[in-house]
């Protein structure tokens, strides 16, 4: 269902499709162009408001509402054999050519697990894949569900 794309001041800068159709982090088809009185750097969609159907968006690759250092996952897939700790350090990946991250990860006894990031991972997407590595061995991963972010509150 279309709705409004907002900024995180409350602005509304143009009209999306649906919800569904957009990332966050995503800087293609989000159809913004040049705004009298903006700042020249590109627009990126920042967070989607479910319950209200609005598309937050925001300029710069670096907008600090696209950072995040924690992450929940679901759907817990081993590749070799489920961890011996619940509690353990290694790296993930949350995008294909993302570099691996160092992050501590908590295994719960509801099959999710809390991934925290040494440092803020961009763009962690709910729905998308998260894969743990140790080294160059790959552990395996999850579904991420939901993320966390305390500049956003919506």
């Amino acid at each position: 269902q279309p709705g409004p794309m907002k900024t995180p001041e409350g602005e509304t800068v143009g009209q999306h499709d649906g919800l569904m159709y957009y990332t966050l982090g995503q800087r293609s088809g989000l159809n913004i162009g040049g705004r009298k009185g903006a700042k020249q750097a590109p627009w990126f969609s920042l967070a989607k408001d479910l319950k209200n159907n609005i598309l937050y968006v925001g300029q710069g690759h670096d907008h600090p509402w696209l950072q995040s250092n924690r992450c929940v996952c679901s759907q817990l897939h081993w590749v070799s054999d489920t961890p011996k700790a619940t509690s353990f350090n290694a790296s993930a990946k949350v995008r294909y050519r993302s570099p691996d991250k160092p992050c501590h990860v908590t295994l719960h006894d509801d099959g999710t697990a809390s991934v925290v990031f040494d440092s803020p991972e961009w763009a962690i997407t709910p729905g998308q894949s998260l894969v743990l590595y140790d080294n160059d061995v790959c552990l395996g991963g999850g579904v991420i569900e939901t993320y966390d972010n305390p500049l956003i509150t919506l």
